[in-house]
């Protein structure tokens, strides 16, 4: 059974960019306003952190749903795991999630500095260096048969796109710009070589962009 590597629900603005280069504790996206990328997931039935009953169907609900679908085992950059940067100052932050996270899988962080794994809930999370290819073979085995799933930040997207090893990606696009920041891309045609596209408008605003490798 072919194991995939899959970027899902990813967010980016009409302008390609998906977070800003001032990423803080305050802003864990670097971006004035970030929840504008999301609103169109935040307002799905299947949102995970819907609290009050109702939320649209359709097409955005079906991609809230499809997240967790058949994953075994997540990838992040360092970034998206938190502010700090280099060697580890701080152990007891852990992530954004608080103890509850929304993975529900081991989870791979890519970073050139060594921490010890650790458990919250149903999720470990593994501190991990190395090439994509050699952190996407660890993301494997850890899957048991699964799919992995891509979450992010843009430069790491970027860093598996680069080496050929994203099998299928989802794109939200929202239609918003940002101006300046960490961009996927300067336009979706940069991919069309690598893969199919297929771009579905939605009755939230948002559209989303399929691909799949050629």
């Amino acid at each position: 059974m072919t194991q995939l590597l899959r970027v899902q629900n990813f967010n980016v603005s009409s302008d390609g960019i998906g977070a800003g280069e001032d990423q803080s504790l305050e802003r864990p996206f670097g971006l004035d306003r970030p929840e504008r990328l999301f609103a169109w997931a935040r307002a799905t039935a299947s949102w995970p952190m819907r609290t009050d009953p109702g939320g649209s169907r359709g097409l955005d609900d079906y991609f809230t749903r499809d997240y967790a679908r058949d994953i075994g085992a997540e990838i992040m950059g360092r970034n998206k795991f938190g502010p700090q940067r280099g060697p580890w100052q701080d152990h007891e932050w852990r992530g954004w999630w608080g103890d509850e996270p929304p993975f529900h899988t081991p989870v791979f962080v890519m970073t050139h500095h060594a921490r010890p794994s650790f458990t919250l809930s149903d999720t470990t999370f593994h501190f991990v260096a190395g090439d994509p290819a050699a952190v996407l073979e660890q993301a494997r085995e850890a899957a048991q048969g699964k799919d992995v799933r891509l979450g992010g930040g843009v430069r790491t997207v970027r860093q598996f796109l680069d080496a050929g090893l994203v099998d299928t990606m989802h794109v939200a696009v929202s239609p918003l710009e940002f101006g300046s920041g960490l961009r996927l891309w300067e336009s979706p045609d940069e991919l069309l070589d690598r893969f199919h596209l297929e771009v579905v408008p939605s009755p939230s605003g948002v559209t989303h962009h399929l691909f799949w490798r050629r």
